[in-house]
């Protein structure tokens, strides 16, 4: 078996653009049961959010006018006309030269423009001294200031954060309808492998620590995880235990195979599952060149390769991006990013993107980057980093001080 022809990232990306399309399958859920799920239909609003001018401070709604001038030197002087309060409707206008007291969330009662906070001024049985000017609209929100009546608020592939929620109770919204979680599939492959409970290792053999790192990131990313076990280097057994995965599952991951191994099957196997099969075998990538990806019949297939740190840092930035794609969800083409300088200089070989681990340290109020060096199968360079520093293909490496973009792995 020969490595089909290596991909760059870049055209990696792109493929996974064209060929991963979201799931089709929505329900109903309650808002309260609706967290982290992606929304499937977008929300207009039928209302305003507020649906009334209030205030956002304890104070005097005034006239700005009548404040023009006033100075803790030389106050201003109104009239307490009345008070608004909470939960009920301002029944008692605002003429020239009057004030009346509303609290934070108050409504504005009718013939003010500002609110005065009550740490500016002072009443005085019924007089108000004003030690501060203020400008018409201060201190108050106005009505659909936040959400204005048939306004998209949410669209279709939002994640529903906290934050969406509470926009969506605003509205008075008790259901939502979402795209259903995603299932993902996990079996890893190798003679060599064993469950990592196994307390005494013989010769030639390594602990699949892959599936908990992989399926780990999975559950950080809201996904239901389905572990097959482990499968010895068989292409019987690996096909059947692959296929009777798969038939469970959104998208199936292999892991331990995908290099050019003679007992290798990977990429057999993963043709076996459906049309159109492998549309990536190899990426101009360190670490991780030995990665595999397919579409089944419409299902993402991932195999990554055995090495644990390489296999999670190919999972990070093609696997999740995968994952986001099938779950519905409106994603950037790349992983978010913070830039930080690099400690010291890395040389990178020309036509192939690097990914270096480095923890990352604040100096003066900066971010630094400080590479972990260690070959790509060590699992403690992964332990040790923040995140990993990209060195794109068209580079030949970066200079002590450069700014460097960091993929955040905490």
């Amino acid at each position: 078996m020969q490595f089909f022809k290596v991909k760059t990232v870049e055209e990696t990306f792109t493929l996974i653009d064209d060929k991963i399309t979201r799931i089709q399958d929505t329900e109903e859920r309650p808002l309260e049961e609706a967290l982290h799920y992606i929304l499937a239909v977008p929300v207009t609003a039928k209302e305003n959010v507020p649906g009334f001018d209030r205030s956002t401070v304890d104070g005097y709604a005034v006239k700005a006018k009548d404040t023009y001038g006033s100075s803790e030197s030389m106050p201003g002087f109104l009239t307490v006309a009345g008070e608004v309060r909470m939960g009920e409707a301002a029944d008692i206008s605002v003429n020239s030269g009057e004030a009346v007291y509303v609290p934070t969330g108050g409504m504005i009662p009718p013939g003010s423009d500002s609110v005065i906070m009550i740490e500016h001024c002072e009443d005085l049985d019924g007089l108000l001294n004003t030690y501060k000017q203020v400008a018409p609209g201060e201190n108050i929100i106005r009505a659909g200031e936040d959400i204005r009546e048939g306004e998209r608020v949410l669209s279709e592939g939002t994640v529903l954060r906290p934050q969406e929620l509470g926009a969506l109770a605003s509205l008075g919204i008790t259901h939502v309808t979402v795209y259903r979680k995603l299932r993902v599939g996990y079996l890893s492959s190798g003679d060599e492998i064993v469950p990592y409970q196994t307390q005494t290792l013989l010769t030639g053999q390594i602990r699949d620590i892959n599936h908990l790192t992989i399926l780990g990131l999975a559950k950080e990313w809201d996904i239901d995880v389905v572990y097959g076990g482990i499968v010895k280097d068989d292409y019987q057994e690996f096909q059947s235990k692959a296929k009777e995965l798969y038939d469970q599952v959104d998208c199936l991951i292999l892991s331990g195979g995908s290099s050019v191994g003679a007992k290798d099957y990977t990429t057999e196997v993963i043709q076996s599952l459906g049309s159109p099969g492998v549309f990536v075998h190899g990426i101009s990538i360190k670490p991780g060149k030995p990665t595999i990806l397919a579409l089944a019949e419409g299902k993402p297939v991932i195999g990554l390769p055995g090495h644990p740190a390489s296999a999670m840092i190919i999972f990070k930035l093609f696997g999740e991006k995968i994952l986001r794609k099938l779950k519905g969800e409106e994603i950037e083409k790349r992983p978010d990013r913070i830039f930080a300088r690099i400690t010291k200089n890395i040389a990178s070989a020309p036509g192939r993107s690097d990914y270096i681990r480095v923890r990352l340290v604040e100096k003066e109020g900066e971010w630094w980057a400080e590479p972990i060096i260690g070959k790509s199968g060590l699992i403690t360079t992964l332990v040790k980093s923040d995140g990993i520093v990209e060195i794109i293909s068209e580079k030949e490496g970066i200079s002590q001080g450069e700014s460097v973009p960091v993929i955040a792995t905490r």
